[in-house]
Protein backbone atom coordinates (compact mmCIF):
# COMPACT_ATOMS: atom_id res chain seq x y z
CA UNK A 1 0.00 0.00 0.00
CA UNK A 2 2.86 2.35 0.82
CA UNK A 3 4.38 1.87 -2.64
CA UNK A 4 1.02 2.43 -4.32
CA UNK A 5 0.39 5.67 -2.42
CA UNK A 6 3.93 6.90 -3.10
CA UNK A 7 3.56 6.21 -6.82
CA UNK A 8 0.16 7.91 -6.85
CA UNK A 9 1.60 11.01 -5.16
CA UNK A 10 4.55 11.12 -7.55
CA UNK A 11 2.15 10.70 -10.44
CA UNK A 12 0.02 13.63 -9.28
CA UNK A 13 3.14 15.79 -8.95
CA UNK A 14 4.24 14.75 -12.44
CA UNK A 15 0.73 15.49 -13.67
CA UNK A 16 0.84 18.95 -12.11
CA UNK A 17 4.00 19.75 -14.05
CA UNK A 18 2.59 18.25 -17.22
CA UNK A 19 -0.57 20.34 -16.89
CA UNK A 20 1.29 23.65 -16.77
CA UNK A 21 3.03 22.64 -19.98
CA UNK A 22 -0.05 21.18 -21.69
CA UNK A 23 -2.29 24.10 -20.68
CA UNK A 24 -0.17 26.48 -22.75
CA UNK A 25 -0.40 24.20 -25.77
CA UNK A 26 -4.16 23.91 -25.26
CA UNK A 27 -4.66 27.67 -25.16
CA UNK A 28 -2.53 28.22 -28.25
CA UNK A 29 -4.23 25.51 -30.26
CA UNK A 30 -7.71 26.26 -28.94
CA UNK A 31 -7.78 29.80 -30.28
CA UNK A 32 -5.14 29.92 -32.96
CA UNK A 33 -5.15 26.36 -34.30
CA UNK A 34 -1.34 26.44 -34.11
CA UNK A 35 0.39 23.24 -33.07
CA UNK A 36 3.46 24.74 -31.43
CA UNK A 37 6.37 22.31 -31.63
CA UNK A 38 8.61 25.01 -30.10
CA UNK A 39 6.75 24.88 -26.78
CA UNK A 40 9.41 22.65 -25.26
CA UNK A 41 12.05 25.26 -26.01
CA UNK A 42 10.13 27.85 -23.97
CA UNK A 43 9.91 25.35 -21.11
CA UNK A 44 13.65 24.74 -21.33
CA UNK A 45 14.59 28.43 -21.35
CA UNK A 46 12.31 29.07 -18.39
CA UNK A 47 14.01 26.24 -16.51
CA UNK A 48 17.55 27.43 -17.22
CA UNK A 49 16.95 31.11 -16.50
CA UNK A 50 15.05 30.35 -13.28
CA UNK A 51 17.81 28.00 -12.13
CA UNK A 52 20.48 30.61 -12.87
CA UNK A 53 18.59 33.42 -11.13
CA UNK A 54 17.84 31.31 -8.06
CA UNK A 55 21.48 30.19 -7.79
CA UNK A 56 22.59 33.82 -8.10
CA UNK A 57 20.05 35.59 -5.88
CA UNK A 58 18.58 32.83 -3.67
CA UNK A 59 15.19 34.40 -4.43
CA UNK A 60 12.81 31.72 -5.69
CA UNK A 61 9.91 34.07 -6.39
CA UNK A 62 12.19 36.18 -8.58
CA UNK A 63 13.43 33.02 -10.29
CA UNK A 64 9.87 31.95 -11.13
CA UNK A 65 9.09 35.44 -12.45
CA UNK A 66 12.19 35.49 -14.65
CA UNK A 67 11.45 31.98 -15.96
CA UNK A 68 7.97 33.09 -17.00
CA UNK A 69 9.17 36.42 -18.37
CA UNK A 70 11.84 34.98 -20.67
CA UNK A 71 9.29 32.51 -22.06
CA UNK A 72 6.74 35.28 -22.63
CA UNK A 73 9.31 37.45 -24.44
CA UNK A 74 10.42 34.55 -26.63
CA UNK A 75 6.80 33.62 -27.26
CA UNK A 76 5.86 37.13 -28.42
CA UNK A 77 8.90 37.32 -30.68
CA UNK A 78 8.06 33.91 -32.16
CA UNK A 79 4.40 34.72 -32.70
CA UNK A 80 4.85 38.20 -34.15
CA UNK A 81 8.04 37.49 -36.08
CA UNK A 82 7.30 34.10 -37.64
CA UNK A 83 4.19 32.18 -36.62
CA UNK A 84 1.75 34.97 -37.49
CA UNK A 85 2.70 34.48 -41.15
CA UNK A 86 1.72 30.78 -41.20
CA UNK A 87 -1.58 30.80 -39.28
CA UNK A 88 -3.44 29.16 -42.17
CA UNK A 89 -0.59 26.93 -43.31
CA UNK A 90 -0.31 23.75 -41.25
CA UNK A 91 2.83 22.55 -43.01
CA UNK A 92 4.35 25.97 -42.50
CA UNK A 93 3.49 25.87 -38.79
CA UNK A 94 5.16 22.48 -38.47
CA UNK A 95 8.37 23.56 -40.19
CA UNK A 96 8.60 26.95 -38.50
CA UNK A 97 7.94 25.76 -34.94
CA UNK A 98 10.22 22.73 -35.28
CA UNK A 99 12.96 25.00 -36.59
CA UNK A 100 12.48 27.38 -33.67
CA UNK A 101 12.63 24.44 -31.26
CA UNK A 102 15.99 23.33 -32.66
CA UNK A 103 17.35 26.88 -32.51
CA UNK A 104 16.22 27.41 -28.90
CA UNK A 105 17.71 24.07 -27.87
CA UNK A 106 21.09 24.89 -29.38
CA UNK A 107 21.14 28.51 -28.21
CA UNK A 108 20.72 27.48 -24.58
CA UNK A 109 24.14 25.83 -24.79
CA UNK A 110 25.85 29.14 -25.58
CA UNK A 111 25.51 30.75 -22.12
CA UNK A 112 25.12 27.56 -20.06
CA UNK A 113 27.13 24.90 -21.91
CA UNK A 114 26.10 21.41 -23.07
CA UNK A 115 26.16 19.80 -19.61
CA UNK A 116 23.34 19.65 -17.11
CA UNK A 117 22.97 22.44 -14.54
CA UNK A 118 22.18 21.51 -10.95
CA UNK A 119 19.01 23.02 -9.50
CA UNK A 120 18.37 23.23 -5.77
CA UNK A 121 15.10 23.18 -3.87
CA UNK A 122 14.29 26.41 -1.99
CA UNK A 123 15.02 26.05 1.71
CA UNK A 124 11.54 27.22 2.68
CA UNK A 125 10.01 24.41 0.59
CA UNK A 126 12.42 21.60 1.44
CA UNK A 127 10.63 20.14 4.47
CA UNK A 128 9.21 16.62 4.35
CA UNK A 129 6.88 14.53 6.48
CA UNK A 130 6.37 10.81 6.94
CA UNK A 131 2.67 9.98 6.82
CA UNK A 132 2.27 6.24 7.34
CA UNK A 133 4.65 4.75 4.80
CA UNK A 134 4.56 7.73 2.46
CA UNK A 135 7.10 10.57 2.43
CA UNK A 136 5.42 13.85 1.53
CA UNK A 137 7.77 16.58 0.34
CA UNK A 138 6.73 20.21 0.80
CA UNK A 139 7.94 21.21 -2.68
CA UNK A 140 5.72 18.54 -4.21
CA UNK A 141 2.70 20.01 -2.42
CA UNK A 142 3.71 23.45 -3.68
CA UNK A 143 3.77 22.19 -7.27
CA UNK A 144 0.35 20.53 -6.91
CA UNK A 145 -1.07 23.71 -5.39
CA UNK A 146 0.43 25.85 -8.15
CA UNK A 147 -1.16 23.74 -10.87
CA UNK A 148 -4.58 23.85 -9.20
CA UNK A 149 -4.38 27.63 -8.80
CA UNK A 150 -3.39 28.03 -12.47
CA UNK A 151 -6.22 25.72 -13.56
CA UNK A 152 -8.83 27.68 -11.60
CA UNK A 153 -7.40 31.02 -12.76
CA UNK A 154 -7.48 29.96 -16.40
CA UNK A 155 -11.06 28.74 -16.07
CA UNK A 156 -12.00 32.10 -14.56
CA UNK A 157 -10.27 34.01 -17.36
CA UNK A 158 -11.91 31.94 -20.09
CA UNK A 159 -15.42 31.96 -18.65
CA UNK A 160 -15.73 35.11 -16.55
CA UNK A 161 -13.76 37.83 -18.33
CA UNK A 162 -14.16 39.80 -21.55
CA UNK A 163 -10.86 38.40 -22.84
CA UNK A 164 -12.14 34.89 -22.25
CA UNK A 165 -15.35 35.66 -24.10
CA UNK A 166 -13.37 36.97 -27.07
CA UNK A 167 -11.06 33.96 -26.97
CA UNK A 168 -13.96 31.49 -26.96
CA UNK A 169 -15.70 33.40 -29.73
CA UNK A 170 -12.49 33.49 -31.72
CA UNK A 171 -12.23 29.71 -31.57
CA UNK A 172 -15.40 29.31 -33.61
CA UNK A 173 -15.57 32.47 -35.69
CA UNK A 174 -12.47 34.71 -35.76
CA UNK A 175 -13.85 36.64 -38.74
CA UNK A 176 -16.92 37.69 -36.76
CA UNK A 177 -14.74 38.82 -33.86
CA UNK A 178 -12.67 40.91 -36.26
CA UNK A 179 -15.85 42.35 -37.78
CA UNK A 180 -16.91 43.54 -34.31
CA UNK A 181 -13.92 45.86 -34.24
CA UNK A 182 -11.72 43.63 -32.08
CA UNK A 183 -8.12 43.23 -33.23
CA UNK A 184 -7.97 39.44 -33.27
CA UNK A 185 -4.25 39.58 -34.05
CA UNK A 186 -3.62 41.30 -30.72
CA UNK A 187 -5.72 38.68 -28.96
CA UNK A 188 -3.67 35.97 -30.65
CA UNK A 189 -0.48 37.56 -29.31
CA UNK A 190 -1.89 37.78 -25.76
CA UNK A 191 -2.98 34.15 -25.81
CA UNK A 192 0.34 33.00 -27.25
CA UNK A 193 2.21 35.00 -24.59
CA UNK A 194 0.05 33.45 -21.84
CA UNK A 195 0.67 29.96 -23.17
CA UNK A 196 4.39 30.66 -23.42
CA UNK A 197 4.45 32.01 -19.86
CA UNK A 198 2.88 28.78 -18.58
CA UNK A 199 5.62 26.79 -20.31
CA UNK A 200 8.23 29.02 -18.66
CA UNK A 201 6.57 28.56 -15.27
CA UNK A 202 6.56 24.79 -15.77
CA UNK A 203 10.26 24.88 -16.55
CA UNK A 204 11.03 27.09 -13.55
CA UNK A 205 9.22 24.65 -11.26
CA UNK A 206 10.75 21.60 -12.93
CA UNK A 207 14.36 22.44 -12.07
CA UNK A 208 14.17 21.96 -8.28
CA UNK A 209 11.84 18.97 -8.70
CA UNK A 210 14.13 17.16 -11.14
CA UNK A 211 17.33 18.29 -9.42
CA UNK A 212 18.92 19.53 -12.64
CA UNK A 213 18.12 21.12 -15.99
CA UNK A 214 19.46 19.63 -19.24
CA UNK A 215 19.66 20.61 -22.92
CA UNK A 216 17.27 17.77 -23.83
CA UNK A 217 14.57 18.47 -21.27
CA UNK A 218 12.48 20.48 -23.72
CA UNK A 219 12.14 17.60 -26.16
CA UNK A 220 11.37 15.14 -23.36
CA UNK A 221 8.58 17.26 -21.88
CA UNK A 222 7.13 18.29 -25.22
CA UNK A 223 6.30 14.71 -26.20
CA UNK A 224 4.41 14.11 -22.96
CA UNK A 225 2.57 17.42 -23.31
CA UNK A 226 1.39 16.63 -26.83
CA UNK A 227 0.16 13.20 -25.76
CA UNK A 228 -1.79 14.83 -22.93
CA UNK A 229 -3.36 17.46 -25.18
CA UNK A 230 -4.48 14.78 -27.64
CA UNK A 231 -5.80 12.48 -24.90
CA UNK A 232 -7.65 15.29 -23.11
CA UNK A 233 -9.04 16.81 -26.29
CA UNK A 234 -7.57 19.58 -28.43
CA UNK A 235 -8.58 22.95 -27.04
CA UNK A 236 -10.04 21.57 -23.78
CA UNK A 237 -8.50 23.00 -20.61
CA UNK A 238 -10.33 20.51 -18.39
CA UNK A 239 -9.21 17.73 -20.71
CA UNK A 240 -5.60 18.85 -20.32
CA UNK A 241 -5.91 18.79 -16.53
CA UNK A 242 -7.50 15.34 -16.39
CA UNK A 243 -5.21 14.01 -19.10
CA UNK A 244 -2.17 15.32 -17.23
CA UNK A 245 -3.16 13.43 -14.10
CA UNK A 246 -3.82 10.23 -16.05
CA UNK A 247 -0.49 10.36 -17.89
CA UNK A 248 1.35 11.53 -14.77
CA UNK A 249 0.16 8.61 -12.63
CA UNK A 250 0.59 6.13 -15.46
CA UNK A 251 4.14 7.32 -16.08
CA UNK A 252 5.03 7.05 -12.38
CA UNK A 253 3.67 3.49 -12.10
CA UNK A 254 5.13 2.16 -15.34
CA UNK A 255 8.50 3.85 -14.76
CA UNK A 256 8.76 2.16 -11.36
CA UNK A 257 8.20 -1.33 -12.72
CA UNK A 258 9.28 -1.05 -16.38
CA UNK A 259 11.18 2.19 -16.87
CA UNK A 260 11.92 1.62 -20.54
CA UNK A 261 8.22 1.24 -21.41
CA UNK A 262 6.87 4.49 -19.93
CA UNK A 263 6.76 6.46 -23.19
CA UNK A 264 5.44 3.49 -25.17
CA UNK A 265 2.58 2.94 -22.73
CA UNK A 266 1.60 6.62 -22.94
CA UNK A 267 1.52 6.42 -26.73
CA UNK A 268 -0.62 3.27 -26.53
CA UNK A 269 -3.06 5.07 -24.22
CA UNK A 270 -3.27 7.94 -26.70
CA UNK A 271 -3.98 5.54 -29.57
CA UNK A 272 -6.69 3.74 -27.59
CA UNK A 273 -8.39 7.02 -26.65
CA UNK A 274 -8.33 8.20 -30.27
CA UNK A 275 -9.78 4.92 -31.51
CA UNK A 276 -12.66 5.14 -29.05
CA UNK A 277 -13.13 8.92 -29.08
CA UNK A 278 -11.21 10.64 -31.90
CA UNK A 279 -11.74 14.13 -30.44
CA UNK A 280 -10.19 13.14 -27.11
CA UNK A 281 -11.82 12.68 -23.71
CA UNK A 282 -13.18 16.23 -23.42
CA UNK A 283 -12.73 17.56 -26.94
CA UNK A 284 -15.61 18.56 -29.20
CA UNK A 285 -16.00 16.92 -32.57
CA UNK A 286 -15.65 19.51 -35.32
CA UNK A 287 -18.39 19.41 -37.89
CA UNK A 288 -17.34 18.90 -41.47
CA UNK A 289 -17.72 21.91 -43.74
Amino acid sequence: MGIFLTLALNGIVNGSLYFLMAAGLTLIFGLMRVVNFAHGGLYQWGAYLATFVFATTDNFVLALAVGMLIAIILGIVMERGLISFVYHNENGQLLVTMGIMLILTELIKVPFGPSELSSNTPTDLSNSWLVGQVVIVQYQLFMIGASIVVFILLLWILHKTRLGMIVRAGVYNPELVEACGIAIGRVFTIVFALGAGLAGLAGALAGPYLGAVTPTMGFDMQLSAFIIVVVGGLGSLTGSFIGSMIIGILTAVVSFYFSSLAVLVNVVVMVIVLLIRPQGLFGERESAT
